[in-house]
């Protein structure tokens, strides 16, 4: 059984300023505190008001942001290996408000090698505002 409590801290060490996880970087989304179950990793992310794009609408770009991290801690969390975004595919589906608290989710659709296909989606409730797959490419197994 994986802790993530663990993994996540330590690899939070490494990462304390990147733009989408980094909790010391004081513009980032501070993606943290992801569970494992069911069929991957959640997490939950309340946007600031800097993050619209009009109107009270958070922008596409965050929402993108937030899923290519989102699935990137997935393969760093439960697959055990770090990773680089090969290619992203986005479907916008509903608006998404900056007044909502949203839960992000990933999951691991299949390896084969160092090729990972990974999917998420970011919902409020049961409205999905927001779907990713990507392709991802394991660079170097995570400590521990």
């Amino acid at each position: 059984m994986i802790d993530l409590g663990e993994r996540a801290a330590a690899l939070r060490d490494q990462y304390n300023d990147c733009f989408g996880c980094g909790l010391a970087n004081p513009i980032g989304l501070h993606l943290d505190e992801f569970i494992a179950g069911g069929d991957g990793l959640t997490a939950s992310f309340t946007p600031r008001p800097e993050y619209r794009g009009f109107a009270g609408v958070l922008h596409g770009g965050i929402l993108a942001a937030l899923l290519d991290e989102t699935l990137a801690w997935t393969a760093m969390l439960l697959e055990g290996t770090f990773v680089v975004t090969a290619s992203l595919e986005l479907k916008f589906r509903n608006p998404a408000s900056t007044e909502m608290t949203y839960t992000v989710h990933g999951q691991v659709i299949e390896r084969r090698g160092r090729r990972l296909r990974l999917a998420g989606d970011v919902a409020a409730g049961d409205t999905v505002v927001a779907e990713a797959t990507g392709l991802f490419l394991a660079t170097e197994p995570v400590i521990p």
